[in-house]
């Protein structure tokens, strides 16, 4: 079972520490359930990230179907924050995501300050991706 986005603010929060909050980022991957082998290759593959990162969408539902997101990458830390971003989208319907500020929502927790810019980019690219999914859906 992986975390609720709530979950992880609330945990955020009672972090003080940077060091602590990147080891529950690592945490956070290593929870993450495990990613089908028959979508790691290139047409899950995200590109802009300088780590390994797929993603795999299911849809469920007619014109704004429910969204779940399965994502795993080759680094430790990568994995945390895809983990993060799946707690954000994973689950909404297609409107929903593509009206969420994943930018908020990484600054709210601190993230936004502590990722070298390749990291920040990854990141970009993922919601990037996850967000021309839930279009797509919908026919956008």
């Amino acid at each position: 079972m992986t975390a609720s986005i709530e979950s992880i603010r609330e945990d955020f929060a009672f972090l003080d520490d940077w060091e602590d909050r990147y080891r529950y980022v690592i945490e956070l991957g290593q929870d993450l359930p495990p990613y089908p082998e028959e979508a790691r290759d290139d047409a899950h593959k995200v590109p802009g990230c300088a780590s390994q990162v797929w993603l795999v969408s299911e849809h469920a539902g007619g014109n704004d179907p429910v969204l779940t997101f399965h994502g795993d990458s080759d680094a430790h830390i990568v994995r945390g924050l895809v983990a993060i971003l799946l707690a954000l989208y994973s689950g909404r319907r297609a409107s929903e995501i593509t009206g969420i500020d994943a930018e908020e929502t990484l600054r709210s927790l601190g993230l936004d300050s502590h990722l070298t810019p390749q990291r920040s980019n990854g990141l970009r690219s993922m919601v990037k991706r996850i967000r021309a999914e839930a279009e797509a859906s919908r026919g956008v």
